[in-house]
């Protein structure tokens, strides 16, 4: 066999007999593409640090996941300071159970229903104070009425939210503000994820409905 018809055949992986009692040389199969790893789930290298104890590793855990955290809290509470309780527990719960976390399903909506769980714990021990903060006489410098129709139309959407169901208030947050897939939703609240389309579909419907005569005053 010429060399080039012996390098045709190295090519498509078939023996290539080089003298007479040799054994034929294959070339090693390809390996396949990388496994894929579900969206949202941390380095295996955090997670295993966290696992054994590392309080680095949990400092990266809250830098990253304890602002939105933090917003799914004040969804339940409607409380900052509650809200801050019941992430610093959840979190320090998160941590303890990281040896439970199945790597093959997402990690944020794990992390986000044991939050979710903490918070739904304190408004039960808790009598829960509905109040709104204080503005901050810094923030309206520079343009009183624009900083005035934005303060209102806050307190009117806090308004329509409040009259939300909790499962809802927290569907149409998570999917509008922060980026929650339907599917997402469905496994942190543990309903079908129809559900969850059917609670954001009326949830909106219905913000909408008691916004309007605000936006018709203020257009």
């Amino acid at each position: 066999m010429s060399s080039a018809g012996a390098t045709a055949v190295r090519r498509a992986g078939r023996p290539v007999p080089t003298s007479v009692g040799r054994k034929p040389v294959r070339r090693p199969p390809r390996a396949g593409p990388p496994a894929r790893v579900p969206l949202g789930v941390p380095d295996p290298e955090l997670l295993t640090r966290l696992a054994q104890g590392d309080a680095d590793a949990f400092a990266v855990m809250v830098r990253e996941y304890a602002p939105a955290a933090r917003r799914l809290a004040r969804l339940v509470l409607r409380n900052d300071s509650d809200a801050d309780d019941a992430v610093q527990d959840a979190l320090l719960s998160a941590w303890r159970a990281i040896r439970r976390y199945d790597p093959r399903r997402p990690f944020r909506p794990w992390l986000m229903r044991i939050v979710l769980n903490a918070a739904r714990d304190l408004w039960r021990r808790r009598q829960v104070r509905d109040a709104m903060p204080l503005a901050d006489p810094a923030a309206t410098a520079g343009n009183p009425e624009r900083h005035a129709a934005r303060a209102l139309l806050r307190i009117r959407l806090d308004q329509g939210l409040a009259k939300l169901s909790e499962r809802a208030r927290i569907a149409l947050t998570l999917f509008d503000a922060e980026g929650y897939s339907h599917a997402e939703i469905a496994e942190l609240l543990g309903i079908p994820e129809g559900t969850v389309r059917s609670d954001v579909f009326h949830a909106r419907r219905a913000l909408r409905r008691d916004l309007a005569p605000f936006l018709e005053e203020v257009s």
